[in-house]
């Protein structure tokens, strides 16, 4: 890969491969299921590649189809790195890793011949991840250049003479609404709405398009995330990662990614973690300067944090969770207590309930008519977790699936009695959050016919975080399944539900750990 990269003029003629990752064991030494099953995950990602190469290219057809196509301006670029959240095993479901569940190599071949399907939420080993950003270090998350350093394809044939060359000047993300604006000749609007709106970052690349040798007017950027940091400027870049240079190396000194970022710790990151390198001779990082020039790297992280005060970086967004529970806008008020009203259209999965780590009830007032009625109530994730609260066989049931690994189910001793009637499903918590082998509290599951009591189920462990992507609807599964040898979307009820009350006042849970996660997801 890295030779053909060089071949293209992808990579700079003066790039070296970066080292072998610490995290990675080689192909050599992987046995016989792991080489079979981390090649099922490249084969499968390399028919997504080709899926949506094909679904792009429809796009493309329309386009020319209008006669637009060469006064049409076509950016093609990646938000990050490469994905290391399938872990070193890969995953059949990316829910795990929001989760904290571990990712088993003997679950992902048990779905094998399934990778890719409906049954799968997958993603590849990060031994992928880390070869995908070749020639650069590690991945998405972290600063190096491997989570940093995207590709990016501009077309456009009316006003770029040019075809198939490179370019290698600086440009970041915050360039391109400047690079548009400058080709067709708009300013910014000062007020939209009578609001002033605040500047533009980034500046114009534009005039690189007929000019592969022009200077780049992006001199200084920085980087942050989770914790990690790092800043270019004029060529230079210096990196300071968190909690290490790789999670092997961040363990020997006992920490890993997620743990909070303590006050002591960023002085001791500050005095001893930031390197130091020359991209304009060493675009890969593997040649650490730091030791060597000591006055450029100290003026190199004094102006990381004067950019970021500027850009309100502060406080470092780490695992800590007076950072992660600082309040911030979002999509929904999510209240307490929530009313939801059937056969309105669905809501994606951050706007819908949080009843994680938590006592909360489900309350459904419904009307059964004569003969009975079958189907969804509420539904909230899919087939790769969540749960559906439901009436099938003239019983009320609530079926929750942990991460497609585990199944609890809890069903009405009797049958739903016909007329007006409250259903309800209440969780009690009774035991703690256990994060780190993915599992949230065990508890009491409970069925109610109005005040009786009809159902109970210990359950031994729930999702601590998110039950995966998929959002929530009322009265009708509106996405997926949560258990596909149960029922078929969409499982309309054919009662009449009234409405169905959300009530997670109950006292929760915190972990610093499960914390993080829920804003990771939510990325």
């Amino acid at each position: 890969m890295f030779e053909r990269q060089r071949a293209l003029g992808i990579v700079e003629d003066n790039a070296a491969l970066s080292e072998r990752d610490p995290d990675v064991a080689s192909w050599e030494s992987l046995s016989d299921d792991e080489r079979r099953m981390y090649a099922r995950q490249m084969e499968v990602y390399a028919g997504f590649i080709e899926q949506t190469d094909h679904h792009f290219g429809r796009v493309i057809d329309f386009v020319d189809g209008l006669g637009e196509l060469d006064n049409t301006i076509v950016i093609v670029m990646s938000d990050n790195g490469a994905s290391a959240e399938g872990g070193e095993h890969g995953t059949f479901n990316e829910a795990q890793f929001f989760n904290g569940a571990p990712e088993r190599l003997e679950d992902n071949l048990e779905y094998y011949d399934r990778w890719g399907g409906l049954d799968t939420y997958p993603h590849y080993s990060w031994g992928w991840t880390w070869a995908g950003n070749t020639p650069f270090r590690r991945w998405k998350r972290e600063t190096y250049r491997g989570g940093i350093t995207d590709p990016c394809i501009l077309s456009w044939p009316a006003g770029i003479a040019a075809r198939g060359e490179v370019r290698h000047q600086y440009a970041h993300l915050v360039d391109i609404v400047p690079t548009l604006l400058d080709t067709i000749g708009i300013s910014p609007p000062e007020r939209i709405g009578g609001v002033v709106q605040s500047p533009i970052h980034g500046t114009s690349f534009a005039h690189t398009f007929a000019d592969a040798d022009a200077a780049s007017h992006h001199t200084t950027q920085y980087f942050e995330m989770f914790g990690s940091r790092s800043i270019y400027h004029d060529g230079w870049k210096a990196n300071c990662p968190w909690p290490g240079p790789s999670f092997v190396e961040a363990g020997t000194k006992g920490r890993r990614f997620g743990s909070a970022l303590t006050a002591d710790e960023l002085v001791d990151l500050d005095a001893t973690g930031w390197e130091l390198y020359r991209l304009s001779d060493d675009p890969t990082e593997t040649h650490n300067l730091a030791a060597d020039e000591p006055a450029k790297l100290a003026e190199m992280i004094e102006r990381w944090y004067a950019e970021a005060e500027t850009y309100g970086v502060f406080p470092l967004a780490s695992a800590g969770a007076v950072r992660l529970l600082t309040p911030r806008p979002a999509t929904s008020t999510n209240p307490s207590v929530q009313v939801w009203y059937p056969d309105a259209a669905p809501v994606y999965f951050g706007a819908g309930p949080k009843p994680y780590n938590r006592a909360y009830s489900i309350t459904a007032e419904v009307t059964i008519p004569p003969g009975g009625a079958e189907g969804i109530i509420v539904s909230h994730g899919s087939r790769h977790g969540g749960y559906a609260l439901f009436v099938e066989g003239g019983r009320l049931v609530h079926l929750y699936n942990y991460l497609a690994i585990d199944r609890f189910e809890v069903a009405s001793n009797i049958e739903v009695p016909v007329g007006d009637v409250t259903l309800r499903y209440e969780f009690v918590p009774t035991g703690p959050i256990r994060f780190q082998e993915g599992k949230g509290p065990a508890g009491n599951a409970m069925l109610y016919f109005d005040d009786r009591l009809v159902g109970a189920l210990e359950m031994s462990h729930t999702t601590p975080n998110r039950v995966g992507p998929v959002g929530f609807s009322c009265g009708y599964a509106a996405f997926d399944t949560v258990a596909p040898d149960r029922y078929a979307i969409p499982f309309r009820f054919t009662g009449t539900i009234h409405r169905v009350t959300y009530d997670v006042t109950g006292e929760r849970l915190l972990h610093d750990d499960a914390e993080f996660q829920a804003l990771m997801s939510q990325q």
